[in-house]
């Protein structure tokens, strides 16, 4: 370990990992510095590894709500990634999340349908909605992605890099773009992935 990461690194590492074993037993690693708001409604499952400088928080709309961000088992988050949950954001088992990535299922404001919010309405002053988020088993999530309220992305799924999800992906799928849309499919009979 020490040729991988050097001495300073290594001491961050254990500094991490005395951290990790005294607040959150279950965790497998919790990289220091990590930024955790209000963490009575995070339910953090067994195994889950952070990177450094990652911030998660809980702002529930709804004071009632018991866990509004819930992590499965051996989820991996890589360095900085933000997840900022209101009302429910539900990461299922065996996640990998790159580094940079933003998961967030709530919006200032509300821009469509009725008791829309004007642009002459300071942004942090307009009422917060949400919308909740579900990532399912197996999924992949590469470097800078944008998971955005209300969406599902299913079970296997892969999201490339860079890549906005602003609707729902289905299970098994590689999904690229702004907004990310499906370009192959894993295909079962084959054991390949097929172009869509």
């Amino acid at each position: 370990m020490l040729e991988r990461y050097g001495v300073f690194g290594l001491l961050r590492i254990i500094i991490s990992y005395v951290y990790t074993k005294i607040f959150h037993p279950h965790a497998r690693l919790i990289r220091l510095p990590i930024d955790f708001r209000n963490k009575k409604y995070l339910q953090i499952g067994k195994g889950l590894t952070t990177g450094f400088g990652c911030r998660i928080e809980v702002h529930p709309i709804d004071l009632n709500l018991k866990k509004c961000l819930i992590f499965g088992i051996n989820i991996e988050l890589n360095d900085y990634v933000h997840i900022a949950a209101g009302e429910k954001i539900i990461i299922g088992d065996n996640v990998l999340i790159a580094s940079k990535v933003f998961i967030s299922d709530i919006n200032h404001g509300n821009y469509s349908n009725i008791n829309q919010d004007s642009p002459l309405t300071v942004p942090n002053k307009r009422t917060l909605s949400t919308n909740p988020v579900i990532i399912e088993d197996n999924v992949w999530i590469g470097e800078s992605v944008s998971i955005l309220s209300g969406v599902t992305i299913g079970k296997g799924t892969i999201v490339g890099a860079n890549s906005v999800v602003s609707k729902s992906l289905p299970p098994n799928v590689i999904a690229v773009g702004s907004p990310a849309k499906p370009i192959k499919k894993y295909n079962f009979e084959t054991l390949k992935w097929e172009k869509i």
